[in-house]
């Protein structure tokens, strides 16, 4: 059966795409022999749907324990609060933005090894080396105090660095998970914001409720609060642990095995010369997303706490729980929404509506503070906005839109600097409510009105900077191929195993 691939080309300075272009490959061409099954020691025809349902859920909770282990430290800074009085705002900084700057490093440096070593070698190096920093966090010992907390701070960079390389590694191979049956692929959308959003959120639910149910096993006693913060953090090795058997074992995607270049080097200037827009409209995104979303939810508890919503830290805490699983339905209408309206529309449509949202809470303030229920379901609205549009849509979008040879790279590239918006956005958050003295109303309305702007930036640029792009990935692969051979560079793609030798006898392979 003759094909046509649906491709994203060049066409113009611009960068514009154009549709439609000859394929010489069948899209039913597959061989019948040999092509693994999710795991090793199996063959069929191709993924089964079970495969491509136990990556997905792999690859949601590697994700989820990552957003746990992110937002851990936001709850447990209000113990701390309680255990060390004095310790200073700056190592309160210090340990947000440790995990956060470790991750950036697994981002950038897991991008590049999952596409020069595989997704299964880089999923396996992620997993223990955050399993690694949760152990030291949680048994984090010193002279002092402060020697203590330097090393908690080196610790959480640790555990970072195997928490963003998640990033690039689930990123990539769910996403060439999903490619391998047309029913996931027309899905995708929904599947990648149950994978990359929703799992994170509930990462992020636990990461509040978990301290907050500790606190409640110890009957609130703060004699006990030491060990509340020490197994609160060793709790989040469970998630990456109780799948790693299963990673272990996991077998390697077609699109991989077809299109990964592990022995040769791919010209950067030609990545950014085809790809610039991509890259520049999802990073700005992920970086504005990044710096409204994580400070507005890892201190929801501190802004409730300033409200005066909650007299004690257990009321404090699960007010923040509450505030946070308002991500929820954001995720799942995101998913939903890109796959009919698209990746590009969706994104900039949650956006513009986060940031007219936060504009009423932060222009009336003063009025909806004094209503407990108005100001909570408000704040969780600006919260599920951000999911819809960004949270939902980004990894998937700043996944899809790259040929596997480069996948992982350009994914690490793009997550990393959406990271150092995190990493912005915490470090700047506290300082701007302080700025205001006394005025805790001034402090609240800042923080709305600086993130409303954001995220009315985000609308624009990913409204005008992101393309709209092709549903299969196979059609990206083979025109970066032909692109390559252009500009005068014949690499050599795919693994040389049994399979892939296959797949070049049927002429699927160039």
């Amino acid at each position: 059966m003759a094909a046509s691939i649906e491709a994203s080309t060049p066409n113009g300075k611009d960068g514009a795409v154009t549709k439609e272009v000859p394929a010489k490959v069948d899209e039913m061409a597959l061989p019948e022999h040999d092509t693994e099954d999710m795991f090793e020691g199996t063959t069929k025809t191709a993924y089964s749907k079970l495969s491509t349902t136990l990556m997905v859920i792999f690859s949601a909770l590697a994700i989820g324990s990552d957003g746990f282990n992110s937002s851990i430290i936001g709850n447990l800074s209000l113990i701390f609060g309680v255990l060390y009085p004095d310790l200073s705002t700056g190592m309160y900084s210090r340990l947000s933005n440790a995990f956060i700057i470790g991750m950036i490093i697994g981002m950038l440096g897991f991008g590049y090894f999952s596409d020069r070593l595989g997704r299964k070698s880089g999923a396996i190096f992620t997993t223990l080396i955050l399993v690694v920093g949760i152990a030291m966090s949680a048994g984090a010992s010193g002279k002092d105090e402060l020697g203590m907390f330097w090393m908690l701070v080196v610790s959480r960079g640790i555990a970072g660095v195997g928490a963003g390389g998640e990033y690039p590694v689930s990123g990539a191979g769910a996403t060439e998970a999903t490619d391998e049956n047309s029913g996931a692929r027309k899905h995708r959308g929904f599947i990648f914001a149950m994978i990359a959003d929703v799992s994170a959120t509930f990462g992020f639910i636990f990461g509040g409720l978990v301290p907050l149910l500790l606190i409640l096993c110890f009957h609130q006693n703060e004699a006990h609060y030491h060990i509340v913060w020490r197994l609160a953090l060793a709790l989040g090795a469970i998630p990456p642990l109780s799948i790693f058997w299963f990673r272990y074992k996991m077998a390697v995607s077609t699109a991989y095995k077809k299109s990964a270049a592990k022995k040769q080097h791919i010209p950067y200037r030609l990545i950014f010369k085809r790809y610039w827009r991509p890259l520049l409209g999802c990073s700005i995104g992920w970086f504005l997303y990044n710096y409204i979303s994580y400070p507005f939810g890892l201190f929801a508890s501190t802004i409730t706490e300033r409200l005066g919503i909650g007299n004690s830290l257990v009321k404090n805490m699960g007010w923040g729980t509450v505030i946070n699983c308002f991500y929820i339905p954001g995720g799942i209408i995101g998913g939903l929404l890109s796959d009919k309206i698209g990746r590009r529309r969706t994104m900039a449509l949650g956006f513009f509506v986060q940031a007219i949202v936060g504009f009423i809470i932060g222009g009336a303030l003063g009025s909806i503070q004094t209503v407990l229920p108005l100001f909570i379901v408000l704040y969780g609205i600006f919260l599920s906005l951000g999911e819809v549009g960004p949270g939902a849509t980004l990894i998937l979008t700043s996944s899809e839109s790259f040929p596997t040879s480069i996948r992982g790279q350009c994914l690490g590239l793009i997550a990393a600097f959406g990271k150092a918006g995190a990493a912005v956005g915490t470090s700047v958050f506290k300082p701007i409510l302080a700025s205001f003295g006394d005025s805790t109303y001034k402090g609240n309305q800042a923080v709305f009105l600086i993130g409303s702007a954001f995220a009315l930036s985000g609308a624009f640029t990913s409204y005008y900077l992101i393309p709209d792009i092709s549903n299969r990935l196979e059609n990206e692969d083979e025109v970066w191929k032909a692109y390559l051979r252009e500009n005068g560079y014949d690499i050599q793609w795919g693994e040389e195993d049994s399979d892939t030798k296959g797949l070049k006898m049927d002429g699927i392979v160039s």
